[in-house]
C-alpha cells in the first residue's frame, strides 16, 4: 500500500510545483514514487521537461510520471465492465458498444481518476503516490466518493427493503435471476457477490481516505488574502470528506503572525522561490509529510459522553447546518454534505444539542 499525498489551494499558488517537488524528494529518499497528474495540457510536461503519457514512465531514479487521460481510462474500464457482464449475464448486450466510441460525461473523469489511483495503489509498485488534481473542489469530491457511495448503498438498501415494492419483488428475484444470469441470486439484491464486492471496495477506500497514514492533503497558499481564504475553505471541505489536512505551505511570500494564526493549529512551512532548473531549495524547505497524523482528525466520537466532534476550520456556525432526517446525522458546510455513520451505541439516538467551539462542531446525543 502506498502513501497518497495531494495538495489543495487557489489556482496560481504553485500547487503543481509543490507536488512535483514532493515527488522528487520522496524519490531521492529511495521511495518508489508515482506522480499522477490529472489536468490535461502541456503545462506538466513543460515543468518536467518531458512529454508525459497515459502510461507511467520513468523520469528519474525511483520516480515515474503519468498524466491521466479520461478517454483512455474510460475505454479500459468499459472493457472490464464487459468482462464482468459476460461473467454474470447469459446474453451480454454491452458487447455491442465499444469503449472507443464513448464520450466522457461530467463527473466521469473524477471517478475514473479515483479508480486509476486505486489500481496504482493496489499494484504494490509504489511507496508514495502524489496526486495533482485538475481542480480542488473536484479533488475533494473525488476523495469523498467512497464515503458518499457507501452511504447511498446502505441508505437505499434499507429504503428498498422496507418498501412495498421491495417486499413485492423479493419473491421473484431468484427465479428471474436464474433465467437471465449465470449465477443464482438470493432475495436480497444488495447482498449478491458483485454488490458485496463493490461495497467492500468502497469500504476499503473509505478506510484508507480517513487514515492519515494512508492519505493526506496539504494546503498551498500565498500571502494574498484570497489565497488564504480559499485555502481555509478547502481545509474545511477536506474535513467534510474525511481527509486529514496535515499542514500548510506558504509560497511566494514571507511568513507572518497573521498567516500562522489563520492556519492554527497547523504548521505553516514557507517555501523559497525556485531558481531556474534548481529544485533543491524547495525540496529542502518541504515539511515532513508523514507527520500528518499529528494534525486534528476530521471526526472523533466519544461514546461514553455521547458526543461527536467534527473539526470544521474555515467555517463559522452560520455556515454549518445540522439535520437528522434519517437514522444518521447530516452535516452541511460550504459545498459539502456529510452523513455520519454512528456506532451502535449512538445510532437512533436524537441530537440534544450542538455547539461550535474553536473550529469544532460538537454534537450531543440523548
Amino acid at each position: 500500500m502506498a502513501f497518497i499525498l495531494t495538495f489543495l489551494g487557489k489556482g496560481g499558488t504553485g500547487k503543481t510545483t509543490i507536488a512535483i517537488a514532493a515527488a522528487m524528494r520522496a524519490a531521492r529518499q529511495g521511495k518508489r514514487v508515482l506522480f499522477v497528474g490529472q489536468e490535461s495540457g502541456p503545462a506538466l510536461g513543460m515543468m518536467l521537461g518531458m512529454s508525459p503519457s497515459p502510461a507511467p514512465q520513468e523520469v528519474a531514479a525511483n520516480l515515474q510520471v503519468v498524466q491521466l487521460n479520461a478517454t483512455t481510462l474510460l475505454e479500459r474500464s468499459w472493457e472490464e465492465l464487459k468482462k464482468l457482464e459476460a461473467q454474470y449475464i447469459r446474453t451480454p448486450f454491452f458487447k455491442e458498444v465499444f469503449g472507443q466510441e464513448l464520450g466522457v460525461l461530467p463527473g466521469m473523469d473524477n471517478a475514473l481518476a479515483l479508480n486509476a489511483v486505486r489500481e496504482y495503489d493496489a499494484s504494490g509498485q509504489y511507496d508514495v503516490i502524489v496526486y495533482d488534481g485538475a481542480s480542488d473542489q473536484a479533488t475533494l469530491r473525488m476523495l469523498g466518493m467512497p464515503e458518499i457511495l457507501t452511504w447511498y448503498f446502505r441508505r437505499f438498501r434499507k429504503v428498498f427493503a422496507d418498501s412495498d415494492l421491495g417486499k413485492t419483488l423479493s419473491p421473484f428475484i431468484q427465479p428471474i435471476s436464474s433465467a437471465v444470469l449465470n449465477v443464482s441470486w438470493t432475495e436480497d439484491i444488495f447482498n449478491q457477490p458483485a454488490a458485496a464486492q463493490a461495497n467492500n471496495l468502497l469500504e476499503q477506500g473509505k478506510a484508507a481516505i480517513s487514515d492519515p497514514n494512508r492519505v493526506a492533503a496539504y494546503l498551498v497558499t500565498t500571502p494574498e488574502p484570497a489565497a488564504i481564504a480559499t485555502a481555509r475553505y478547502l481545509w474545511g471541505g477536506a474535513q467534510q470528506v474525511g481527509v486529514t489536512v496535515g499542514g500548510a505551505i506558504l509560497n511566494q511570500g514571507d511568513l507572518t503572525e497573521d498567516i500562522m494564526t489563520a492556519f492554527t493549529p497547523l504548521t505553516v512551512n514557507p517555501i523559497p522561490s525556485r531558481p531556474v532548473d534548481d529544485w533543491q531549495p524547495i525540496l529542502a524547505a518541504l515539511p515532513d509529510f508523514t507527520q500528518a497524523t499529528r494534525a486534528p482528525a476530521p471526526i472523533s466520537i466519544n461514546v461514553p459522553e455521547k458526543k461527536v466532534s467534527l473539526f470544521l476550520p474555515g467555517f463559522d456556525k452560520k455556515q454549518v447546518k445540522l439535520t437528522q432526517y434519517g437514522p444518521e446525522v447530516t452535516i452541511e458546510a460550504g459545498d459539502q454534505r456529510r452523513n455520519i455513520s454512528l456506532p451502535g451505541e449512538l445510532s437512533g439516538r436524537q441530537v440534544t444539542g450542538a455547539k461550535f467551539q474553536d473550529g469544532y462542531l460538537i454534537i450531543s446525543f440523548g
